[in-house]
């Protein structure tokens, strides 16, 4: 038998080689993630430092004492908990009166009403990324992603085998899609084309007229839209939040999206997928089986945070929704300024939705940087800031700044970006 456990590493008597053809994939697709790649900016950081470390960089806002959930979604998380009625597993499509409530949520922005049996409960938009994605994967098949964009969908595409193709977004028409690109990369293979709005990580918000083109260049394409509307309604400039899903007669829309980011609850992991389909597109490709059979396969939300869904979405009061759009305005404001004071760095537009802002780095003015990424871990260093390569996203030389924050700690790192960017400014001739 000792043949068996083979020779030299002692390893090729067990079954672990074919285990490892997904493992290369794996690790590439966790390497892009936003997590991975702001952990290797703040490995930079001294934490023994005499400053705060002061996070820009992640779409997490609740660090903040001024980004708090409102009162009455917290009470009625305590009132679904202690009912007792969501201690048990819960129907894997999720609680009917969830997907009732978010059917009627979402509605409200629709010139239709959609139904409960269009709704899936996932944990959080994260997962409801994965299941699209897994649904759609098919040998040869492709996808059109944004850039810059969110990086989770590269990930989950380079893991399920489905090829990614990314489209332009034009920094000088305030992030709109180059919607002859998308006409240009599509082909008979392409499943979908995947918008967010309003965008992470631009900060921006579509027109009607913008978002009803898109809908007919897929409708002239054949192919479905993922709408990613994770921040709807955090729309805080000249355009409101427009719904894809009002194009549903025109072209079949799949929205993802959660209660993460308006409620400013990312830890509760309550998210959807939301079923647009006037014309009964999905249904006949049976687009909503394959959803209902993998979420089959896959972990549901805790049911006691759907059991609280129908009293937070009912009971917030809309002064609280107001506040927020307030603080993300003003916080957007600073953000935007500061930037066009500071040598280096430039921002094509001011952030009208969403928490972050994209600013293009000059690193011509800049002494010693290779690039975004090389910016960022000195700035860390340096100054104890985090911010977001924009390569994570798909744009080199770019950053992503999140401005979901208190003032004055914002500005303070701001200043921290501006004194850097001096520090390193090249001599003028």
């Amino acid at each position: 038998m000792e043949g068996d456990s083979g020779s030299g590493s002692g390893t090729t008597g067990w079954h672990i080689s074919r285990a490892s053809a997904r493992g290369a994939p794996l690790a590439d697709a966790g390497s892009m993630s936003i997590r991975a790649v702001l952990g290797r900016v703040f490995s930079s950081v001294d934490v023994s430092g005499p400053r705060p470390v002061l996070m820009l960089g992640s779409g997490d806002p609740t660090a903040c004492a001024s980004f708090r959930p409102p009162p009455e979604a917290e009470d009625a998380i305590v009132d679904a908990l202690r009912s007792g009625k969501h201690n048990g597993y819960s129907p894997t499509v999720g609680v009917l009166s969830a997907r009732r409530a978010i059917a009627e949520y979402l509605s409200r922005d629709l010139p239709y009403h959609l139904s409960p049996d269009d709704i899936y409960l996932t944990s959080g938009c994260c997962q409801a990324i994965d299941v699209m994605i897994s649904v759609l994967a098919q040998p040869g098949s492709n996808i059109l992603l944004p850039k810059p964009g969110f990086p989770l969908y590269e990930s989950r595409t380079m893991f399920s085998n489905l090829e990614d193709r990314h489209f332009n977004l034009i920094p000088e028409r305030g992030w709109e899609a180059d919607l002859e690109s998308v006409e240009a990369l599509a082909d008979e293979n392409t499943v979908a084309m995947v918008i967010v709005n309003p965008s992470n990580p631009c900060g921006s918000v579509y027109s009607h007229d913008h978002l009803a083109k898109i809908a007919e260049t897929a409708r002239k394409l054949g192919i479905i839209i993922i709408a990613d509307e994770v921040y709807d309604h955090l729309a805080f400039g000249n355009k409101p939040f427009i719904p894809m899903g009002i194009f549903a007669d025109i072209v079949p829309v799949i929205t993802v999206g959660s209660i993460s980011k308006r409620w400013l609850v990312p830890g509760w992991r309550l998210g959807w997928i939301a079923m647009c389909d006037l014309n009964g597109i999905l249904k006949e490709a049976k687009v909503d089986k394959s959803i209902e059979s993998y979420i089959n396969i896959t972990n549901d939300p805790a049911t006691f945070i759907q059991g609280a869904v129908p009293q937070i979405i009912a009971n917030t009061k809309e002064d609280y929704f107001m506040k927020i759009l307030n603080l993300l305005r003003n916080s957007a404001d600073l953000c935007y300024s500061k930037i066009k004071e500071t040598r280096g760095i430039t921002c094509p537009q001011k952030p009208e939705g969403s928490m972050f802002v994209m600013a293009k780095l000059d690193l011509s003015c800049l002494d010693g940087f290779q690039d975004d990424l090389d910016f960022c871990c000195r700035l860390a260093k340096e100054e104890s800031v985090i911010v977001l390569p924009g390569s994570a996203l798909g744009m080199k030389d770019w950053i992503r700044i999140t401005f979901a924050m208190d003032i004055p700690t914002l500005e303070n790192a701001l200043e921290r970006i501006k004194s850097f960017c001096q520090r390193h400014a090249k001599l003028e001739a």
